[in-house]
């Protein structure tokens, strides 16, 4: 970004060239985010970097904590304080983090958290890139649960996904993952940020009852109860125990069923508002291949190159991989002859195909081990391959 765009209000409306790091915090930005919380890891550090310039600018506030532990709980406390809040980090931060992300899905705390996924596990590849965070990202904390993670694969969804997960957060109350890799977060595109009154951005639904009468986790029918903000007069209770509609802890069976249900069944009864795909040549396809982020971009050449040669193939490209669109998955099982899935891990989507294809298809995957992309070509021979 330039100067110019560092000094320009919430939106820095117009065409830039960028990375898709600063691309994720000029969403965030323009999704209205206020607080900002981390500790630099690579290959996110970027993000931190660039929320430090702008956010004084916009009367915000950025926090550089002492780990990533204390960052997820400050931005916690932040959106209890009114405002919408982030932090970004990469896998090893991410462990960190799982603890506090369920504490914020159990007491359904809207943020973001952005991981720029890199090689693992342990310290494994600082600076380059990984795709093995997958699963982490659904089941790294404990207990039931259902969470949102979603994958962008250019500069220009960084941006777009990054305001849309914000607007998940603030709609279903929860943590909101958006799973970069480091090869999107590094990578200079075109972005283009419309004007703010084009956007479309939603805030969390605000208690409408007396305080004197307000139960902090009553719902409707949506199961999203409104959220109240500390301070402004209704009673704010906030734990990680199992708890009542007021909020005290109630550690009953019944308790636990109701609560814990709840906030499973208001995303898995919205899946299909919540889940984004992207289908490219698939109407006549015999071969699938389903990827996301930096891998599909290689999927689609393959699928470019294979089709020249007369080969029917086409893309599904996996924008929302939490929940997991299985009911396409089972759909285009029925429809072709096999399924490959190139990634940056072991196998982690590719378990996930095979459970949602219901043995109805040949699946296999195309692993990397991280540090390296596939290219065009190497998944043209995979798709050539009998």
């Amino acid at each position: 970004m330039s100067k110019k765009n560092e000094d320009s209000p919430e939106v820095a409306t117009g065409q830039h060239y960028t990375t898709g790091n600063h691309a994720a915090a000029e969403g965030s930005l323009a999704a209205g985010c206020k607080f900002f919380g981390g500790y630099p890891i690579t290959p996110s550090s970027e993000i931190a970097e660039h929320m430090a310039l702008r956010l004084p600018k916009i009367n915000g506030n950025f926090v550089q904590f002492e780990d990533e532990i204390a960052s997820i709980a400050g931005i916690l406390g932040a959106s209890w304080g009114g405002v919408k809040s982030m932090t970004a980090t990469s896998g090893p931060g991410y462990s960190l983090m799982v603890e506090n992300i369920g504490l914020g899905l159990m007491t359904e705390t809207p943020c973001v958290i952005v991981n720029v996924q890199r090689g693992g596990p342990s310290t494994g590849l600082p600076t380059l890139i990984g795709q093995q965070d997958v699963m982490q990202a659904r089941w790294g904390s404990h207990g039931d649960y259902e969470t949102i993670a979603i994958s962008p694969s250019n500069v220009q969804e960084c941006f777009d996904l990054a305001l849309e997960c914000f607007n998940l957060s603030e709609q279903y109350r929860l943590p909101v993952t958006l799973l970069m890799d480091e090869v999107i977060g590094h990578m200079s595109e075109r972005l283009v940020i419309p004007p703010k009154e084009e956007l479309t951005i939603i805030s969390r639904k605000k208690p409408t009852d007396p305080p004197d009468k307000h139960l902090p986790y009553k719902a409707d029918d949506s199961l999203v109860p409104p959220m109240a903000t500390a301070g402004e007069g209704y009673r704010v209770m906030v734990t990680g125990l199992t708890h009542d509609e007021r909020g005290y802890p109630d550690l009953t069976p019944e308790a636990q069923d109701k609560a814990v249900r709840r906030i499973n069944d208001k995303i898995r009864l919205n899946k299909d508002k919540i889940i984004k795909l992207e289908e490219y040549m698939l109407d006549d396809a015999k071969t699938a291949i389903v990827s996301f982020g930096t891998s599909a971009r290689a999927a689609k050449g393959a699928v470019n190159r294979a089709r020249k040669k007369g080969i029917k193939v086409g893309l599904l490209r996996l924008i929302t991989l939490w929940p997991f669109p299985d009911e396409k998955i089972d759909q285009l099982a029925d429809q072709v002859d096999r399924i490959i899935i190139p990634e940056i891990n072991y196998g982690q989507v590719t378990r996930e195909v095979e459970r949602a294809a219901h043995g109805k298809t040949e699946v296999k995957g195309d692993f990397r081990l991280g540090g390296a992309i596939h290219t065009p070509q190497e998944i043209l021979k995979e798709i050539e391959r009998n």
